[in-house]
């Protein structure tokens, strides 16, 4: 438990980032700690660095929406200072507290007060000592290696509330690291369970190569049904770490949709309207609404509403009119300059009173309009618009 979130064990999967203010600066960072906590954010980091950003712990606390872990450098009196502040969760990197003594005292604090620790291996980090047994390189053996080190110290205490992460910035190791970590009997106890594994590519970048590479890791491992908890790694504003966080699980199904999904075609040779436009207006109108539904805008009325049939709502451009689909039915038939307002509109029906209603207040007419504006356009543009059936035929020759 960090603070009132489970982590592992079969809780779902987390979302966490840290801040980016000095601690010290307590308004400034629960301002931020609070613009997480809406985007998804189920847990955030603080750095801990000095005695200042320790006492602005002791006031951001008890006023932030969610747990706070205090992320510890060098010095191990950070941490019992951290841990004076009440905070939820401490992290600590292996390779920057070596001293058994030290890491010892830690744990024991924790122990007794109730809190976990995650054992932070970095892959840029490491213990000086196994960087050069392995080779003067950083393996995924390696990495393992520590955090087995900093668990066997703590074990020595009778301490065992921990969460583990082996990061590195090149997405290959990192996979390579957790695989090796869940499989490890070492980190399972008496009981048969696994410690928890925190997820997340370090220091993956800016926008938007940080984004695929962080995806890249996170989401092979989820697939394999490696990790517990995650975190997106950006040289951005913390925020979109959380935001893709929470996209993240939602795409796969990990966590129940909290936010807008919205899904559009590429454009084809059909298309009636400029799709990527119409979808940046729709994303740009919708996303701040925090409404749990998925939109589909699409570039022409001939497949649109079948294609996005699994949509809650949508809308397709023909003929300077859009049909407006709930579940892939039509609803409405609107001027093309108003399919953003619908959109907005009808996202508000559903999320107050749910698809089946939204499809009670379909306009009788609109499937009969919306049909004749599909037989139009197929007159106009034929069957086959991208010429994929001339295509075929010259497959088929060759």
């Amino acid at each position: 438990m960090v603070g009132n979130v489970p982590v592992g064990g079969g809780a779902p999967i987390t979302v966490q980032s840290m801040t980016t203010t000095k601690t010290a600066d307590v308004d400034g960072t629960l301002a931020q700690i609070y613009a997480l906590a809406a985007a998804g954010a189920d847990i955030v980091r603080c750095t801990c660095n000095d005695t200042d950003a320790a006492e602005g712990l002791a006031h951001i606390v008890p006023r932030s929406p969610v747990p706070i872990v205090a992320d510890i450098h060098h010095q191990y009196r950070m941490a019992l200072a951290a841990l004076e502040a009440g905070v939820h969760c401490l992290r600590l990197n292996p390779g920057n507290i070596r001293r058994p003594e030290h890491i010892k005292a830690v744990a024991e604090a924790s122990r007794d007060r109730g809190v976990p620790i995650r054992i932070g291996v970095n892959g840029g980090s490491l213990d000086p000592e196994l960087y050069e047994r392995y080779g003067g390189q950083v393996t995924a053996a390696a990495m393992v290696e520590s955090a087995r080190r900093e668990m066997a110290l703590f074990r020595e205490v009778g301490f065992d509330d921990v969460k583990i992460s082996v990061k590195a910035s090149n997405v290959a190791l990192m996979i390579e690291a957790y695989r090796l970590m869940a499989d490890d009997p070492f980190f399972v106890d008496d009981e048969g369970r696994s410690v928890p594994l925190h997820l997340g590519v370090t220091e993956a970048g800016p926008l938007p190569g940080g984004l695929v590479k962080a995806t890249a890791g996170i989401a092979t491992l989820l697939a394999e049904g490696i990790g517990d908890t995650i975190r997106f790694s950006l040289t951005a504003d913390p925020v979109e770490e959380a935001r893709a966080g929470r996209v993240l699980l939602e795409s796969m199904g990990l966590r129940e949709r909290k936010g807008l999904d919205l899904i559009a075609c590429p454009s084809c040779g059909r298309a009636e309207v400029d799709v990527i436009e119409v979808a940046e207006k729709a994303q740009s109108a919708l996303s701040d609404l925090g409404l749990p539904i998925q939109v589909a805008v699409m570039g022409c009325v001939v497949n649109g509403p079948g294609e996005a049939r699994e949509a809650d709502l949508g809308i397709a451009a023909g003929r300077r009119r859009g049909h407006l689909f709930v579940k892939g039915q039509v609803v409405r038939v609107v001027p093309e300059d108003q399919m953003v307002d619908a959109l907005v509109e009808w996202a508000h029906i559903i999320a107050d009173d749910g698809v089946e209603a939204a499809l009670a207040r379909a306009d009788e007419s609109a499937a009969v309009e919306a049909e004749a504006d599909r037989q139009a356009l197929l007159e106009e543009k034929g069957e086959d618009a991208n010429a994929a059936g001339t295509r075929v035929e010259i497959i088929r020759q060759i």
